[in-house]
């Protein structure tokens, strides 16, 4: 039997884990979706990733990462680990596009976020759980296992949008 743990994609993403424990094939797909991310910002300016999707859609890849920063501060360290943090931009849903901020510095800051969530999780258990942060559902427990399938859910969504955005900046699409 052989094991995919090092195989990557031609265009150099993980390929996920097909067997074995359920903690590390969460986390390959979590790496995959990532990867994925950061596939569909690659080789963009910072004026092609402020290029919004669709009227009235304000959407933008630039925003997108800066709300998966978002997304990994609020998931893995406020609800996970039980962290006081404040939102990593400012902005409660990190969308908001500075004109300042270009890509570099919005990827910079993501990396940052989830190098950041996998240091709290590493030797943690599928088991272990933190608390809810917002209402109606604030104070309920969470498992690091239902943290990872949203984190998961949240990222190939959102990959949706980024392969439509992306599509529509230079006509790549796929992955």
């Amino acid at each position: 039997m052989t094991s995919n743990t090092s195989l990557t994609l031609p265009d150099g993403r993980p390929i996920p884990l097909m067997t074995g424990d359920e903690l590390p094939m969460l986390q390959s797909w979590l790496a995959f979706h990532r990867a994925t991310l950061q596939l569909k910002c690659a080789g963009l300016d910072d004026t092609q990733v402020r290029l919004a999707s669709v009227e009235p859609s304000s959407l933008t890849l630039l925003g997108l990462v800066q709300h998966l920063a978002e997304i990994e501060r609020n998931w893995f360290q406020r609800v996970f680990a039980g962290l006081d943090v404040p939102p990593v931009f400012g902005e409660e849903s990190g969308y908001v596009l500075d004109p300042d901020r270009g890509l570099d510095e919005a990827l910079t800051v993501w990396r940052r976020e989830v190098a950041r969530s996998e240091e709290l999780i590493a030797g943690r258990s599928l088991d272990d759980t933190g608390r809810m942060v917002d209402e109606p559902v604030a104070g309920l427990e969470v498992s690091l296992r239902w943290v990872l399938i949203h984190m998961i859910e949240e990222y190939a969504r959102h990959n949706g949008h980024a392969d439509l955005l992306r599509e529509r900046i230079d006509g790549v699409t796929g992955a």
